[in-house]
């Protein structure tokens, strides 16, 4: 007879123990006391260096790397820096390009040497990649066609590489190919990082103003690469499964500005010597044929994403065999969507997790047959980090009661980049205020309520309301301005906006009017008038939840009328 399931708290006892490769220990780093990996890696140099094999590894279009291949560009790369571009450990450098191989080869450069990678989104207007130009003071901007020019027009007073542009188009930007070339015999510099040194700036947008820079230390990121591969291993065993040999290979379907992309598929792929395939842009259509043709076994990307690839699948009729892992994060999935990932594709493990940039995109986990049990939930917290749940007042609450989730642990950054005053407003002690509202059961299950902050949810993209209010209000007609997410089926959220206005003005005028203020993710798919002003608390505060609830209401309205004249 087979006994009872283990539990995780058992199953992590087990595996993180005395004597095992994933042991935990406590560790006192910079004045706190932490749990740790024992038998971390000191670096993600260290990480690539372990990793260099004749294996399959970078797959984009015709362009293919294997490990060993990659870490030589990358070893080649890194000397042009430090040789030609005199960067030293700390120095920032920025990278702005599609999910190419050359974003992977740069970004190894640079965090094998210590320097700072600042992960720049893609998708800014030209006065983001100026803050972040401001803001980072990167020695080096690396880029490609597409952002070459935004990079100009914010007039970068720094030295430019070009990454997949013609010589006609680059002005005074070196090729980042003659780099490679011209060092191509060039051993790995000697200055390395230690693990407590920055290893990162990623950017996450708040609910005001520009987005904020968030540094990570080799120990954040590489302590979340660990947290993963414990859980993998605790949901084995609880199982009762043993992993059998064979390839493994990802489709890197994301941004690599992103955490999940970067953390979660990307650094991943090392240590399981994971071949990563790399979309130009996502499509589910061509997503298909990769999964097929190169053997994909590990998907993970938002809800969107998955809900498209299963829609694709289902049109099809076919239930991708091959596939291991189907992962998801940035915004929680629809427990219709785990259910039919558990049906509609019988080798795929559904999973999922909560997470942030400031978390290194770890904090809680679930998997397999214990998420289509807990579809509701975001699973249970990872195991170098606490969580609890307190109220207004920063009294932590008992199980099942709601309040605002606060994070501590091994993953979690310690500040924002140059940014005292958001560091006050996140920062109770070693916790971490999330904004988001949440419970945890008895059983250690977090379920996520609602948001504190401010911010829209799109597909994954943090979208900060205050930003697209400030850029609506400069229309004259503009006198109220509100921004809030409407459920959207395929990302989550969408951007909505109510206006009370002084002067007729169509809904195509204004977003004609903030399309150069707004990067193209942020712009409101749904514009709404209000026809007086807007109604505010006693002390003059905007009630913006009466006011999307209004507009939901009225949705659910019309929704009704249509279905009793169809009846």
């Amino acid at each position: 007879m087979v006994g009872d399931p283990i539990s995780r708290i058992e199953a992590i006892r087990q595996l993180a123990g005395p004597g095992m490769p994933l042991e935990i220990v406590w560790q006192e780093i910079a004045g706190r006391r932490q749990r740790v990996f024992a038998n971390a890696p000191a670096s993600l140099r260290e990480i690539y260096a372990g990793a260099v094999s004749d294996q399959p590894f970078i797959v984009f279009g015709d362009n293919r790397l294997t490990f060993a291949e990659s870490w030589q560009q990358t070893s080649a790369f890194a000397a042009a820096l430090v040789d030609r571009f005199g960067v030293m450990p700390g120095d920032r450098v920025a990278i702005s390009l599609r999910n190419y191989p050359e974003w992977m080869i740069a970004f190894q450069a640079i965090t094998a040497i210590g320097a700072v990678a600042v992960a720049a989104n893609s998708h800014w207007p030209a006065d983001e990649l100026a803050h972040a130009v401001r803001d980072t003071e990167p020695r080096v901007l690396i880029v490609d066609a597409e952002r070459l020019a935004g990079w100009q027009a914010a007039g970068a007073p720094v030295p430019l590489v070009a990454v997949r542009t013609p010589a006609e188009r680059r002005g005074t930007a070196l090729a980042f190919d003659d780099l490679v070339a011209a060092y191509r015999a060039a051993p790995m510099p000697e200055q390395a990082p230690a693990s407590d040194d920055l290893a990162t700036i990623l950017y996450t947008s708040g609910s005001t103003g520009h987005p904020k820079g968030v540094p990570s230390t080799h120990r954040n990121i590489i302590s979340a690469l660990l947290s993963w591969e414990l859980d993998a291993q605790v949901a084995n065993l609880r199982a009762g499964v043993t992993p059998g040999p064979g390839a493994q290979a990802a489709l890197l379907a994301i941004p690599l500005f992103h955490v999940t992309g970067l953390h979660a598929v990307y650094l991943s792929s090392f240590r399981a010597q994971r071949k990563l395939v790399s979309m130009h842009k996502w499509d589910p259509a061509e997503a298909i044929a990769l999964i097929e043709r190169e053997g994909i076994t590990h998907v993970n990307a938002p809800s969107a994403v998955t809900g498209d690839l299963l829609a694709e699948a289902q049109r099809r009729g076919i239930g991708l065999p091959g596939l291991q892992v189907l992962g998801g994060g940035g915004a929680a999935r629809a427990p219709e969507q785990v259910r039919a990932i558990a049906s509609q594709l019988a080798g795929a493990m559904p999973v999922t997790g909560w997470g942030m940039t400031e978390t290194n995109a770890i904090g809680t986990g679930i998997r397999g047959q214990d998420y289509v049990d807990h579809a509701d939930t975001v699973g249970q917290v990872s195991a170098v980090l606490d969580l609890r749940v307190v109220d207004e007042a920063g009294r932590e609450l008992p199980s099942g009661e709601p309040g605002e989730l606060q994070v501590r642990g091994t993953s979690v950054v310690r500040s924002y980049w140059r940014r005292p005053d958001a560091d006050a407003e996140a920062f109770d002690g070693e916790w971490f205020r999330t904004g988001d509202q949440a419970t945890i059961d008895a059983n250690g299950y977090v379920r996520i309520v609602d948001r504190l902050k401010d911010l829209i949810i799109r597909g994954g993209e943090n979208i900060g309301c205050g930003k697209i209010e400030a850029a609506l209000l400069e229309h004259p007609a503009v006198r109220e301005a509100t921004v809030f997410g409407i459920p959207d089926a395929r990302l989550g959220e969408e951007v909505a906006a109510c206006l009370f206005l002084s002067a007729p003005v169509s809904a195509a005028e204004l977003l004609d009017f903030v399309k150069g203020k707004l990067a193209p993710f942020e712009l409101p798919r749904r514009i709404e008038f209000w026809p007086e002003p807007f109604p505010r608390t006693a002390s003059g505060k905007l009630l913006k939840r009466e006011v999307r609830a209004a507009v939901l209401a009225a949705d659910q309205a019309s929704a009704d009328q249509v279905r009793s004249i169809s009846q």
